[in-house]
This record gives structure tokens, C-alpha cells and sequence, in this order.
């Protein structure tokens, strides 16, 4: 019964169960009323034996052949005790087979009405996320079997919205205080840089430095983002996207040009519901990777439609597809590991796919056909 669901399972039971029980019933009834019914032979010499007391002479003078009269009246009582009981069986095959299809009715809604709080908590788990473990069974009803399961549930939903509470917390006090010492640190470089008897050396160990301080900004920076988004969004407003996407465009131009790709467009008004430093952030991340890992002479195709409602497709490398769904792991690169590449933190994909869940959408990637990566974002309208 692979592939059936619990209640078609139940129901079968029922049925099967209240069917078993009605044959039971059905040849215990016959039996008994089959023994209860007179034998035709007997009781048809008991009938003659009768009649030859009560009328006597006139009764022998009526009845020319005893052994027919035996035989015509045995004849008629085996015939009403077969009609008889061909009757009882025919009614209750037909009352077994009412009754079972009633059975199966009322099986199939209490399996229904049984089975509801499962599919309460069902419901609920599949309506769960990372940032959303505010949704809560709360199953009323006597303590049995269901409750407990529904209140163990709803206790394990209060421990994982505690811990992850904890975490967000942690990871964006952790960031904040992190910022002042990396501020501190690259101002203390370009101040001892900019003493004109520096030597070549250190020079050129301080603009190390600041390019390593860079990095933990913005990997500090993402953290930031990456830990608000995950809180998901108290508030939304309408944005719009080609207008985000206009403007980023337009910020990431320079960058574009030096890495020599060339950065094409094509956008519809669209409006979705969300934040907007967030939305940019997010369409940020998306130019700067399609800018960043592509090939010199490359070219980057951004286009805003309906759905998915962003689209950004980019050439370069040929990106394997099982490497496909760990790019959006925070830290992760193909073909290299945490260290393996210092030109961005690793967390550009993570807090597109994070900003994306925040607004009841997903992001989406998989390899061009020539090389390269086509990342598609599908947002709700506003």
C-alpha cells in the first residue's frame, strides 16, 4: 500500500474490519436460523399424525396414501425453508453491503477529523523558515496522543526561534564591534603611508594591508546585511525594480569597464513589495559577481521582467553543475576554498539568497551553456 495516503489507509481498515465482522454476523445468523426451522419430513409426519387424532376416520377417508401425503407436504417445507432462508441470505448480503458503504463513509471522516491535527503541523512546518519560526500549532483538545505531539513540536519551535535568535544577535553585535578596529587599523596605515620617508618596503607592506582591511570590511559589512535579512522584514514598501537596477548599473559602471565587460540591459517596470536598501543591495551583489568572475571582453545581461522578476546572466568560466547549489553557501567558490580568492568575502550569493527569502522569494542559479552563470530572482508584486 506504498503511496496511499494514512487516511485511505485507515478508511480500508474500517471497511475491511466492519466487513469481516458483518460475515461473522451474516453466517452466525444463518445457522441459527437454520437450525431453529423444523425438518420437512419430520415435521410433515408430526402435521399427518396431528390431523389422523383430531378428525379421526374422516381424515384416514381423505387421505387415500399416507406416504404421498408425507411427500406433498415435506415437498411445500422444503421449499418455504429454502425460500426462507434464500431470503435471509439476499437480505443480508444487500444489508451488508449498505451498512460496509456507510462504513467506509463514516470511516473515511472520522479518519479525516483524526487525522487533522498531523496535518495541522504539517502545514505549519511547511510554512517555516529560518527567519519565520514565529507560527505556532497551539492544538486544543484533551490530552492524548496528538496534543502531546503537537505541544513537543511547538516546544521545539521555541528552542530553534531561541537559538537562532541568539545567532542573529551574535553575528550582528560581533560585526558592529568589529568595524571600529578596522577603521581604526586603515586610518593608522594611510597616515603612516602618507609620510613622504617611507620606504619602498613598507609601502608596499601598507598597501597590503589596506587591501586586507578592505576585505574584512566588506566580509564584515555582508555580515551585517546578511544577519538583517535573515530577520526577515518588519515593514515593506513598493520599489521599483528597474529603477534599482537602473541606478546600480550606473554605480557599477566604472568597475565594469575596468574589468573590461561590457554590461547590457533590459528593463520593464516592475514593483515588488519590500526594502529597498535591501533590494540593492541585493541587485549590488549580483553585478559585482557577474562582473567579477567573468573574462576580459565578456559581457553581462541584466533584464527585469515579469517572472522571474530579475535576471542576470553573465559569461566566463565554465561553472560546474553539481558546484551549482554551493555557491550560495556562505564562504564557498568554485574551485577554491575560504582563501582560495581575495577579491570579495564570499558572501555575495548568501545575501542574495537571503534577501530574496526575506521577501517571500527565492534566487535561483544554474551554468550558461557557453560558460559562465545565469542567477534568476523571483520576487511577489507589490
Amino acid at each position: 500500500m506504498n503511496g496511499i495516503s494514512v487516511r485511505t489507509k485507515l478508511t480500508a481498515w474500517y471497511g475491511a474490519l466492519f466487513l469481516l465482522a458483518g460475515l461473522v454476523l451474516v453466517v452466525i445468523n444463518y445457522l441459527l436460523v437454520q437450525s431453529t426451522l423444523p425438518d420437512p419430513t419430520r415435521a410433515a409426519l408430526t402435521t399427518i399424525d396431528s390431523a389422523d387424532v383430531t378428525f379421526g376416520v374422516a381424515a384416514r377417508t381423505a387421505v387415500t396414501s399416507p406416504g404421498a401425503a408425507v411427500q406433498l407436504l415435506s415437498g411445500s417445507l422444503v421449499e418455504y425453508r429454502s425460500s426462507t432462508l434464500s431470503t435471509l441470505v439476499v437480505g443480508s448480503a444487500i444489508a451488508l453491503v449498505v451498512t460496509a458503504a456507510l462504513a467506509v463513509l463514516f470511516g473515511w471522516l472520522m479518519a479525516g477529523r483524526a487525522l487533522r491535527p498531523l496535518h495541522d503541523i504539517t502545514s505549519t512546518a511547511r510554512r517555516l523558515e529560518a527567519g519565520k519560526l514565529d507560527r505556532r500549532i497551539n492544538l486544543e483538545g484533551p490530552p492524548d496522543e496528538l496534543k502531546e505531539l503537537a505541544d513537543t513540536f511547538d516546544g521545539m519551535l521555541d528552542r530553534l526561534a531561541e537559538s537562532f535568535d541568539s545567532q542573529k544577535r551574535f553575528v550582528a553585535n560581533a560585526s558592529h564591534e568589529l568595524r571600529t578596529p578596522l577603521a581604526v587599523q586603515r586610518t593608522l596605515i594611510e597616515v603612516a603611508m602618507a609620510d613622504p620617508e617611507v620606504t619602498p618596503e613598507l609601502r608596499k607592506l601598507g598597501t597590503h594591508l589596506l587591501h586586507t582591511n578592505e576585505r574584512s570590511e566588506r566580509m564584515i559589512e555582508g555580515l551585517l546585511v546578511l544577519a538583517r535579512s535573515d530577520r526577515g522584514l518588519h515593514t515593506r514598501t513598493p520599489v521599483r525594480l528597474d529603477e534599482v537596477v537602473a541606478t546600480v548599473v550606473r554605480a557599477t559602471a566604472s568597475a565594469a569597464s575596468a574589468a573590461g565587460v561590457a554590461v547590457e540591459t533590459r528593463l520593464r517596470p516592475r514593483v515588488v513589495a519590500g526594502d529597498p536598501v535591501l533590494v540593492e543591495r541585493l541587485v549590488t551583489n549580483l553585478l559585482i559577481n557577474a562582473i567579477t568572475y567573468n573574462a576580459s571582453g565578456g559581457w553581462v545581461y541584466v533584464e527585469v521582467r515579469g517572472d522571474p522578476a530579475l535576471e542576470v546572466r553573465n559569461s566566463g568560466p565554465v561553472v560546474p553543475p553539481a558546484a551549482v547549489p554551493t555557491l550560495f553557501e556562505p564562504f564557498r567558490r568554485v574551485g577554491s576554498e575560504r582563501t582560495g580568492d581575495t577579491r570579495n568575502a564570499g558572501l555575495g550569493l548568501s545575501i542574495v539568497r537571503s534577501v530574496a527569502q526575506a521577501h517571500g522569494g527565492r534566487a535561483e542559479a544554474q551554468p550558461g551553456r557557453r560558460g559562465g552563470l545565469t542567477v534568476t530572482i523571483r520576487l511577489p508584486p507589490a
